[in-house]
């Protein structure tokens, strides 16, 4: 039988994705590499009541699917992470470390649109079209849609 190594995860980002190299960077080969940390709430009964314990995860997030992610990786973001474990191991001064990460081979962004998380600065807003305008329908123009819509 073939060993399985498959991890799906929702929960909600624990920070901004920021520009610190750490959180997300590109490697020599041009390749983009976004690291983010979740957090997992789960239920579990404690006696006679639930209680709600939280587990955090770092997850790896690879290539475009980074890139196209970073401006939407906002601390409070619910998403979904499908992927693998990967552990990293190494010495420093003797002691022996070791470290898990998921590396996330899809991310889904889960919620509504705004999903109780306040937009960045560098983030596109609607601007509703000003009272009194009434300058007709242009490409990109936020405002009222045409009355000949072809559909």
């Amino acid at each position: 039988m073939t060993d399985v190594n498959h991890v799906i995860l929702i929960g909600r980002l624990t920070r901004d994705l920021s520009d610190d190299e750490r959180a997300f960077a590109y490697l020599p080969n041009g390749q983009a590499r976004a690291n983010v940390s979740i957090a997992v709430n789960r239920s579990r009964k404690n006696g006679d009541q639930w209680v709600d314990e939280a587990n955090f995860f770092d997850v790896t997030i690879w290539g475009k699917t980074a890139e196209n992610l970073r401006p939407y990786l906002l601390k409070g973001r619910q998403i979904a992470v499908d992927g693998y474990l990967k552990q990293d191991r190494w010495e420093k001064d003797g002691q022996k470390f070791n470290k898990v990460t998921v590396q996330a081979n899809s991310v889904q962004l889960l919620g509504g649109r705004n999903d109780g998380v306040q937009p960045s600065s560098g983030t596109p807003r609607f601007q509703p079209k000003p009272a009194g305008n009434d300058a007709p329908f242009a490409a990109g123009d936020p405002g009222e849609f045409p009355e000949d819509i072809p559909f």
